[in-house]
């Protein structure tokens, strides 16, 4: 499932995003590719200490934990210290699948975590650079994404997907990785799809019973399918 998780940064944070980026020091992301990636990564990239990829992952872990989208399409159980990427003319991200399992290294926690879903979260506006859409291949075809500074793309980790080539401009994004309370995809997708549908009938009929009903389905669902 791709999921488009708007505004999980407003145009005001947005901009404080980048204004302590403009300032950071950018390193060769190839340093912190593993040997297959580093043959097709060709960007720049925030040291996972930087004081500003810290600052900044700190902002963005916050707002997603009160995203309603975010949570309903990713059940996290725990989210990858998020990571920043800039993508000059000429430079691009050739097609990959992301590693299974990312060991995070800032913080105190530093076991191992599943990658079940990949996130891309866009800090610039489309009109600021051509190319760089991030192409994702899966069993419906090919997706071609360019989302709105502020927007995220939530899709599966296990696609083969691409960052292309930057003709004009520079693109800026956080990316990082989730471990999903429910590990099978389309299980995540039933529960997303009627945690939705409560979401929208809610509010027209709030005391109706059949809500009940759908409530204690989809928590039901998740206590057989979680892995807490």
């Amino acid at each position: 499932m791709l999921l488009h998780v708007a505004n999980v940064l407003t145009a005001e944070e947005v901009a404080h995003c980048r204004r302590r980026l403009d300032t950071a020091d950018w390193l060769d992301g190839r340093l912190t590719a593993g040997y297959q990636s580093a043959k097709a990564k060709h960007n720049l990239q925030l040291a996972d200490d930087s004081p500003v990829a810290r600052e900044l992952g700190a902002l963005i872990l916050e707002k997603l934990q009160r995203h309603p989208t975010f949570v309903a399409g990713a059940l996290p159980q725990r989210i990858f210290p998020p990571l920043f990427n800039c993508y000059r003319e000429g430079q691009s991200f050739g097609f990959h699948v992301d590693n299974a399992v990312r060991y995070p290294r800032t913080g105190d926690d530093r076991s191992a975590l599943r990658t079940d879903l990949s996130a891309t979260l866009f800090l610039n506006a489309p009109d600021d650079y051509d190319g760089g859409e991030l192409v994702i291949e899966d069993s419906f075809g090919t997706h071609s994404v360019k989302l709105p500074a502020g927007d995220l793309i939530l899709y599966p980790a296990s696609s083969l997907h691409q960052v292309q080539p930057i003709a004009r401009g520079e693109r800026i994004a956080s990316f990082f990785w989730i471990q999903s309370l429910v590990r099978d995809e389309g299980e995540r997708r039933l529960l997303f799809d009627l945690d939705l549908a409560i979401q929208n009938l809610t509010p027209a009929q709030p005391e109706h019973p059949a809500l009940v009903s759908l409530v204690g389905v989809y928590h039901n669902l998740l206590r057989r399918w979680a892995e807490a």
